[in-house]
Order: C-alpha cells, then structure tokens, then sequence
C-alpha cells in the first residue's frame, strides 16, 4: 500500500512540476532553435495520427485530369503555397526557412501522402506550424482538390509548365 501512496505522490509532484515549467513560462517556445528530438518525435507522431485518423475522404473530381491539374498550380500559386513550398522553377520565399517546423517539399509529400491527407491539411491547416486552414481563408473545397491534384502531380511538372499555367494566375496574396 505504501508503494502505491509513493507512486500517487511521485506522479503528483512531477505533474506540479512540469506545470511549474510549462506555464510558468521556463520552457523556451522560441522558434529560432530546433525542439529536442524526443519532443519533435512525439509532435509529428501526433500530427500524422491525428490526420490519418480523420483523412478518409475521397476525392469527387479526377485527380489526373490535365485540367484540373493546371486549374490546381494557378491555385497554388495565386494562394502564395509557393511562398512556403517553393514550385517548379519558383524558389521559397526567405521567411519559410523560419518557420519552426520547416515547410516540407511537396515533392516528398506528393509520393508518400494520399490525396485525402493532403485535402484534410490543406482545407484544416495544423496548428503551432504556420500551415493556415485555406477553408477558414475561404477557399472552396472543390479548389483545394484541384490544389491537391497538382501537388500529387508536382513531381513531374517542368519549370516550363509551371510557369505556363501560373503565368495568367494574380499574384499571390499577402
């Protein structure tokens, strides 16, 4: 029984603890230095779970529709994505490299992501990472799935096309 009254009393004290640390405003919430492996570990644990677990959606339009494809990139490039992800030909804008986390290259994300997860964070947005939510910015959702067809498609489009597609695209907003 004193084992168990021992452990109760050692999970208060460390939970007072952490609160004194956390709130207390001792942990350092700057984003000018990278979080400790442990605490990057469990944030992009909890932000893929947290995705996969709401991300079953299926996508009414043709995702490979030439069409839609480039309907998507001038999307992309008028909602200033480019700004964070760069593009085809389109270097990232300097701010990106301080965001903490870094913005990921959306050719990685195209091969590993489904079209699903990428809708999901594109309407959603993730909290505390500079990714906003483009359905509370207004966007409608039939233009995040064209969004979402080009970047499955980023991968394979040339700086050419890129430019072709954007260049009648306004520019992007700030």
């Amino acid at each position: 029984m004193r084992l168990l009254a021992f452990i109760g009393l050692l999970g208060i004290i460390v939970a007072v603890a952490a609160g004194v640390y956390f709130f207390g405003g001792y942990y350092d919430i700057s984003a000018n230095k990278d979080d400790p492996k442990l605490v990057e570990w469990m944030l992009i644990k909890v932000r893929e779970a947290a995705i996969d677990q709401r991300s079953d959606i299926k996508a009414p339009i043709k995702l490979d529709d030439p069409a839609v494809i480039r309907e998507g990139a001038r999307s992309f490039s008028e909602h200033g994505c480019v700004h964070c992800h760069g593009g085809p030909g389109a270097e990232w804008s300097k701010f990106s490299e301080g965001l903490n986390p870094g913005p990921p290259d959306l050719k990685d994300v195209a091969k590993e992501d489904t079209p699903g997860h990428l809708f999901w964070v594109i309407k959603n947005g993730i909290r505390m990472t500079g990714m906003p939510s483009f359905a509370k910015a207004g966007v409608a959702a039939d233009e995040i799935w064209k969004i979402v067809a080009f970047v499955k498609k980023l991968p394979d489009v040339s700086d050419a096309d890129y430019k072709t597609w954007t260049s009648s695209a306004p520019a992007p907003r700030q």
